[in-house]
């Protein structure tokens, strides 16, 4: 089993991983606990599915009993500019850097399926590969298998890759060896925590989701509560401020794998091009996006968030076009942004 793990390491680099690491999927025991507490505490806010498959997030040897080895890998996408240079335009939208190019859902899962498919054929036994498409607790398992530790701002961190990857799994009924977990490495830094725009973190090592632009733009449906829509400034998909400030990123390079790199739209996208976008529009601009699966109502309204805060007299006009709009989140998003531009309009003069 040592060698086939070796084998299975070089493996996974010449597909295109950077880290290769292996555990038990009964080595985060600590999480039924610290899924309960988080969703106790109301933090996940509308994503009920959380609560709805705490049974198996909690305990993943539980959503396939059969397994004895959970196959952790880590793939780069670390941006080629800035992160945070757009956040300085505000008539532009910032997209976080994983959504810029390709579906990384789509790249990593064929990628874990090619290894899946090169295990069996080497050793036999059974396999099941997720990314972030499963009640898997992917990052506590990550962190077990040493790919990282869960920083201050819950996201995993690595020595190697600093903050910028995506993590898959492969689930086996191999008993290959398992790797040392990985210790906490963030010390009496608290960057990540001062970063957050909207005061996310309750405390180190916790997040209330809904106060977490991430999941304010993507996740959340409807309209966002108002003293937090001038926090999210003209972010309109994601956030990386968490993940750009930790010092840890002086380790990170770009990307190797092509489909990751930025398509030019996506960089700073001019907001008055977005609002105007209708249903069939937002669709063939974002095919094959991770952004497309939120829709085109949700996208608008955050774009007219972003608006709002823009102080731009020309969005101003833009946003009173969608003032009617059929969505009555995009109408509200529309007329708050309206608003916003008034009273700077006002104060100027």
């Amino acid at each position: 089993m040592a060698d086939l793990k070796a084998r299975l390491v070089d493996e996974a680099h010449g597909i295109g991983f950077d880290l290769v690491r292996v555990c038990r999927p009964w080595d985060v025991p600590e999480m039924p606990e610290r899924l309960a507490a988080f969703v106790d505490a109301g933090f996940h806010g509308q994503m009920d599915w959380m609560a709805e498959r705490m049974h198996w997030r909690g305990a993943p040897h539980h959503l396939w009993p059969e397994a004895r080895s959970v196959i952790m890998l880590a793939e780069n996408y670390g941006p080629d500019c800035d992160p945070m240079a757009v956040v300085g335009q505000p008539e532009a939208g910032a997209v976080s850097v994983y959504a810029r190019g390709r579906d990384y859902h789509d790249v990593v899962k064929k990628k874990l399926k090619r290894l899946a498919r090169w295990l069996i054929a080497e050793a036999g036994g059974e396999v099941k590969v997720f990314v972030d498409t499963a009640p898997v607790p992917e990052k506590p398992l990550g962190m077990a298998a040493g790919l990282g530790w869960q920083g201050k701002h819950t996201n995993l961190v690595s020595r190697d890759l600093g903050s910028w990857f995506f993590i898959g799994s492969v689930f086996t009924t191999l008993d290959l060896p398992a790797d040392r977990p990985e210790a906490d490495h963030c010390g009496s830094c608290r960057s990540c925590l001062d970063a957050c725009p909207t005061g996310a973190f309750p405390a180190p090592y916790r997040i209330d989701a809904r106060r977490c632009i991430s999941y304010l733009t993507i996740e959340h449906h409807g309209p966002v509560a108002p003293e937090l829509r001038a926090m999210m400034g003209n972010r309109i998909y994601g956030c990386d401020d968490c993940l750009a400030a930790c010092p840890w990123n002086k380790f990170a390079v770009e990307a190797r794998e092509m489909k990751y790199a930025a398509r030019a739209g996506n960089v700073a996208p001019d907001l008055a091009q977005l609002a105007g976008l209708d249903d069939a529009a937002f669709r063939a601009r974002f095919s094959g996006s991770p952004i497309k699966r939120i829709g085109r109502d949700r996208f608008v309204r955050n774009v007219l968030y972003a608006m709002g805060n823009s102080g731009s007299a020309r969005l101003s006009e833009v946003a009173k076009g969608l003032l009617e709009d059929p969505d009555p989140t995009v109408a509200d998003a529309a007329q708050w942004a309206v608003e916003q531009l008034s009273e700077v309009a006002n104060g100027l003069d």
